[in-house]
């Protein structure tokens, strides 16, 4: 079928604005790759920038790393019996624990880091620690989680499966984590890649929550933009994207993944 003006237009506008959207993204690589970003390529390329962020900025990287993996960890702990339990209980405790868990969604976060700070901040040894950012990440992360499980859990007829593995004997605990756990590892997945991406990009609230000392990548990448060089703010840009790219390409394989039918 012939291809109309309407066909094309659409093409030229979507290209227009995937432009405008990745060539700010693309610059700011070549600027952190060059010698001379004001001179450009012409400069020569060089990984020093990437080097030098790497030492002044190292200690942040791995503090970021260790948050989102602890975030995870403790989402996952938490987030899957709390999604079962929304997904097998229909009661007014239940309905009302879903909405607070949408609360840290709608709410922004230098708000939740300002109520954070007012009740746990004359703790001096919890505020000066990482642990009070863990706190922030998981408040703030904790929802993407129970409603990736929870969406997966309401899409099967789960109780059936219960049911049938309770009628030859087993107990709770293996029905959790021989029939629902299993069942709902797409969601599950699909929540850890969630958390550690938006933990490992959280700023708002972690610029609010944070120390010298508890310093993280997004807060640096912030901190080198306003006190270093462009060259040298760009590769800190560069190493972000390297951490965050992976997952998010993983998070959209997973979701455009076929699903198996029985």
């Amino acid at each position: 079928m012939k291809k109309g003006m309407s066909f094309y237009f659409q093409l030229a506008f979507t290209l227009l604005v995937c432009a405008f959207l990745i060539v700010p993204i693309f610059m700011s690589i070549t600027a952190g790759l060059t010698n001379n970003y004001f001179v450009g390529v012409k400069s020569g390329l060089t990984l020093r920038w990437v080097y030098q962020v790497w030492g002044l900025y190292s200690d942040t990287i791995w503090l970021t790393i260790n948050i989102a993996l602890v975030t995870t960890l403790v989402n996952l702990c938490v987030g899957v019996p709390c999604a079962y339990y929304l997904a097998r209980t229909r009661s007014k405790l239940s309905a009302f624990l879903d909405e607070c868990l949408t609360l840290p969604i709608a709410i922004p976060g230098m708000a939740i880091a300002l109520g954070l700070i007012s009740v746990y901040g004359g703790i001096s040894e919890f505020r000066m620690s990482w642990l009070f950012i863990l706190v922030g990440h998981v408040i703030f992360t904790l929802p993407f989680m129970v409603k990736s499980v929870l969406a997966v859990l309401q899409s099967i007829n789960f109780r059936v499966l219960e049911e049938g593995a309770a009628s030859l004997g087993a107990s709770f605990w293996q029905r959790f984590f021989h029939i629902i756990v299993p069942n709902c590892k797409t969601g599950i997945v699909s929540g850890v890649l969630m958390t550690l991406t938006l933990s490992a990009g959280e700023f708002n609230l972690t610029w609010m929550l944070h120390t010298p000392l508890t310093k993280t990548l997004p807060v640096g990448l912030a901190d080198s933009y306003a006190s270093m060089r462009l060259e040298v703010s760009s590769a800190y840009t560069l190493i972000f994207l390297g951490m965050i790219l992976p997952l998010l390409m993983a998070a959209q394989w997973l979701n455009r993944k076929p699903k198996r039918t029985a």
